[in-house]
């Protein structure tokens, strides 16, 4: 819900904060003194477009913010997340700089943003394709546009018929059934190509199994290619080693085995000459065992100029398939797979195509049979519906004025059912119901959403309710009624009201006066003050006699106050 808002260089307004807080907010105030100027702030808020000569005279730009607690709004939590945006601590802040220069500017939670997407969060409009609950509904002058949406009468009807589960059931088959024509389309268009296809792919698989490639094999295929090539030159080189090192009778090993004779019989002479020794011996056993080494490695050297060949054919023939299908080994066994597969799937064609008619066939018939019961029940409700917000119209003195439900089968499905729902009005008994959108005046919406609220209860998701006009052409015990209606609505939610009425303002949890004040050097500036008891009692008065305050009035207005709570 809105907890603070906060208006500057706004037409009238130079610098205001207001607190807002749960339950009934109501502003009072005289004719003129700038309640619609407050109405437009929060209607900008909603993200309506905001035209530069709003901006005070003389100043470059006019700034509105908007503090909401979204802690009881895990969806609108849910679509800031996507956006990116920060909500450690489930907040939003709204904050739009109109600029007589060139254009404003949208700020959520402190990022520059996009204004639809102001919209899509704060008043969605509501759209076919599923539920969005605003967190702002405002009905009045200055927007109307959910009462006036046949998106948002359906979603009320089928809140308040019980069908919303049955809907969301039809919307998932809904999008699965267009998800099999699309499927089905896309494997008949496939057709065309599709042996062509396979003979490709089959041709690539077979390529890539003539290989037999076995994972890292690469490495190994280039060493032993390598070695066979240049077994000549390895065969020398060992043969060289052992006669340097063992061989010939210059050789290491004769000249250190002479070394360690001598030393040997020298022993006697000093005990330290053996452990000098030591290191000797050691390195003749190692230096043994490298010529032992080096003459078994020799032995393997000799290259079979056929192997030699077949080992040049493979190597070749896997860095052609490098070139098509990946640099390494793993990579082409990884292109292999993905290769099987679509050929797998292709081969199933058929199949597959029979097994997503029988599959659509299903989904129609129970889409049918759903589709029928939804408008049964759509029907019945509407007209409980119907009854139900008569009977509020007219105990809100909306005397002649009828509602109805249109609930109409439709020529073809859409993701809600087979249905086209629209509410409509009649002035009187004469008339012909007309849709609702076109006919009704703003006083007249507010009260239709007002008796609309109260039929079908409160919502699952808090938001905030901005009525204007709803206290038109109303008086006596029908404003009363208003305020203990709103009073009702109000509960676990926030609703801001504009109104006239002492007997509506009476039942506020909040009171605000909004007051035009003249300037020194010309102009009037708007301010807005939240109201105690003693202050409260004051205004209450007033708006039951007007400027001239008598005792009477302010008696009456202690008992309104009384009377309230």
């Amino acid at each position: 819900m809105l907890i603070e808002l906060k208006v500057q260089n706004f037409a009238i307004i130079d610098n205001l904060a207001l607190t807002f807080g749960e339950g009934l907010n109501i502003l009072s105030g005289e004719t003129g003194a700038g309640k619609s100027v407050l109405l437009k702030s929060l209607s900008l808020l909603m993200g309506e477009k905001a035209e530069p000569d709003i901006v005070r005279t003389g100043i470059d730009n006019a700034v509105i913010e908007g503090y909401f607690d979204l802690s009881d709004r895990p969806d609108v939590l849910h679509q800031l997340e996507e956006l990116g945006l920060d909500i450690s601590d489930e907040t939003l802040v709204v904050r739009r700089i109109i600029s007589t220069h060139g254009k404003g500017k949208v700020y959520l939670n402190g990022a520059l943003s996009p204004l639809a997407s102001l919209r899509s969060i704060v008043a969605p409009l509501i759209t076919l394709t599923g539920r969005a609950t605003p967190l702002i509904e405002m009905t009045g002058q200055h927007d109307n546009r959910h009462l006036q949406s046949r998106a948002y009468h359906l979603e009320i009807l089928d809140l308040y018929s019980g069908t919303w589960n049955l809907r969301t059931d039809f919307e998932k088959m809904h999008s699965r059934f267009f998800a099999i024509e699309s499927d089905i389309q896309k494997l008949e268009e496939a057709n065309r190509s599709r042996e062509q296809r396979l003979d490709f792919l089959r041709f690539q698989r077979d390529e890539i199994e003539a290989l037999d490639l076995k994972p890292n094999e690469e490495a190994e295929l280039e060493g032993r290619v390598s070695r066979m090539r240049h077994s000549t030159r390895l065969i020398e080189f060992v043969g060289a080693s052992v006669d340097a090192l063992y061989a010939n009778d210059e050789a290491v090993m004769v000249g250190l085995q002479t070394v360690l004779q001598r030393g040997q019989e020298l022993n006697g002479l000093d005990p330290e000459l053996a452990k000098r020794l030591a290191p000797l011996m050691e390195a003749k056993t190692l230096l043994e065992d490298g010529v032992y080494e080096l003459r078994d490695y020799g032995k393997n050297l000799d290259a079979d100029p056929a192997e030699l060949n077949q080992m040049e054919e493979r190597l070749s023939a896997l860095r052609k398939l490098q070139k098509k299908f990946g640099k390494g080994v793993d990579e082409i066994l990884k292109a292999h797979g993905e290769i099987t597969e679509e050929i797998e799937s292709l081969e199933k064609h058929d199949e597959n195509i029979k097994e997503l008619n029988d599959e659509r066939a299903k989904l129609e018939k129970m889409m049918k049979k759903l589709a029928k019961e939804l408008n049964e029940r759509r029907s019945v409700g509407a007209k409980l519906l119907e009854k139900g917000v008569n009977g509020e119209l007219l105990d809100l003195n909306m005397k002649g004025v009828a509602f109805s439900v249109s609930v109409k089968w439709a020529a073809a499905w859409s993701s809600t059912g087979q249905n086209e729902v629209e509410f409509m009005i009649r002035a009187s008994k004469k008339d012909e119901p007309k849709p609702l959108a076109k006919v009704a005046s703003g006083g007249e919406l507010s009260r239709i959403l007002l008796s609309l609220k109260r039929v079908v209860g409160s919502s699952d998701r808090p938001r905030t309710y901005l009525f204007d006009e709803v206290d038109t052409g109303v008086s006596g015990q029908t404003a009363e009624k208003v305020g203990r209606k709103l009073k009702t609505i109000a509960k676990g939610q926030q609703l801001i009201c504009v109104t006239h009425l002492p007997q509506v303002a009476s039942f506020a949890d909040q009171h605000f006066l909004i007051d035009k004040r003249a300037q020194k050097g010309g102009g009037q500036r708007m301010s807005v003050t939240q109201l105690g008891k003693t202050e409260r009692i004051e205004e209450i008065a007033r708006l039951i006699s007007g400027e001239k305050i008598s005792k009477t009035s302010l008696q009456h207005a202690r008992q309104l106050l009384a009377e309230s709570t």
